[in-house]
């Protein structure tokens, strides 16, 4: 390990809460050179989200970079495993984004599977698996990006099951968005994530095609095709947006129309995502976080018309986090029964049968001509 590595530092011996925001400043300037519309959108999500949603992000990209660039990529995998061990287990290595993301597993209880599944899908680029069906596609797509979506929804202290899954959904429409996008780069770099079937069904061999890739008119429309799949997917997980927080709403539905729109410039731009990468402006991008901003503030987002199943690929994600859910409220409730029962920690009927209790003791003391006790009786509630 590179003991030199700009991100490996040893923490300072200051206040907790400095150094937790010295690594999460740390992890901003780590993702200051990339994820620009993940930034933008994040600027509209309330800050208790924002610098959880920071520190997700920068380990998220640091482990994409560390599996992709690395020498050996299943080293890097069981470096980054270890890593995880270490985050769960409360005593993270000493990497920025490491400490960063612990803290956020504390306060949140993220479940790690989704943090596995997502370096499972790293794995599967490591490995130079095929892809030979659109399911396929979802698949891979449900483990390096619906799994992001599900953890922001957790963030949000959302854990609704149809919630999640539209969460989910929107990470495979965005990462189905980047496949289109990247059809060249990914291209050159001996991958290949469109259905191999759809190009065999368009008279094109897959691998003599990596060998030498051209936009040719049967690869323009794969692509005008996967885009119409991520449009089918961005209109089912705008179902779910109404079921965020309010103060959530504005960022989720930006990066939506944010990502979306790199589908529009992508037709723009004639589908040709093999010689060249389609950028969506600047002032466009200013544009729609402006409309997320307005439709989410003041014209508000309708909830969902009907109750859709989730997509195949992502009911494992959906599955997991609600079973977490539910561990977590039982030992919550037990934690709780389990608690000094001073009035004040309470649940708030057993409170008011307290407080009601009391004034009728006292009431009774008051008739009885004697000095009024602040205790309630201890067989129970007093009539009097």
């Amino acid at each position: 390990m590179n003991l030199v590595h700009p991100r490996f530092t040893e923490p300072s011996q200051g206040d907790t809460s400095d150094r937790q925001r010295a690594d999460l400043q740390a992890c901003v300037t780590l993702m200051r050179g990339g994820s620009k519309t993940f930034f933008a959108a994040s600027r509209l999500l309330p800050l208790r989200i924002r610098a959880a949603s920071i520190a997700l992000y920068a380990f998220c990209r640091v482990a994409d970079d560390v599996v992709d660039e690395g020498d050996s990529p299943q080293a890097g995998l069981a470096r980054l495993k270890d890593r995880l061990d270490a985050i769960y287990s409360g005593a993270p290595q000493a990497f920025v984004e490491d400490r960063a993301l612990c803290a956020v597993v504390q306060q949140h209880h993220l479940p790690r599977l989704l943090l596995d599944a997502l370096l499972e899908g790293f794995s599967w680029d490591s490995s130079a698996r095929r892809y030979e069906t659109l399911a396929d596609v979802h698949d891979y797509a449900a483990r390096v990006a619906g799994s992001v979506g599900a953890m922001m929804c957790w963030l949000m202290g959302v854990r609704e099951p149809q919630a999640l899954a539209r969460a989910c959904e929107l990470g495979l429409a965005m990462q189905l968005t980047n496949i289109a996008r990247d059809v060249g780069t990914d291209a050159r770099n001996g991958r290949l994530y469109l259905p191999r079937q759809w190009l065999r069904e368009s008279g094109i061999d897959p691998d003599a095609w990596l060998m030498a890739p051209t936009a040719s008119p049967e690869i323009l429309e794969l692509i005008e095709r996967l885009l119409q799949e991520a449009d089918r997917l961005y209109g089912k997980a705008s179902q779910g947006i109404a079921a965020l927080p309010k103060e959530c709403r504005a960022a989720i539905l930006a990066a939506r129309l944010i990502y979306a729109e790199i589908g529009q410039q992508l037709r723009r731009d004639g589908l040709d995502s093999v010689a060249r990468r389609a950028v969506v402006p600047l002032t466009r991008k200013l544009g729609l976080l402006a409309t997320a901003w307005w439709t989410a503030s003041d014209a508000g987002i309708p909830g969902a018309a009907h109750v859709s199943a989730a997509e195949t690929a992502i009911v494992y994600l959906v599955a997991h986090c609600t079973q977490a859910a539910e561990s977590l409220a039982l030992a919550r409730r037990d934690d709780f029964k389990d608690r000094p029962t001073a009035p004040g920690s309470r649940p708030l009927g057993e409170r008011a049968a307290w407080m009601i209790e009391l004034f009728e003791r006292q009431e009774a003391q008051r008739r009885a001509g004697r000095s009024p006790s602040t205790a309630p009786a201890r067989g129970g509630l007093s009539l009097g």
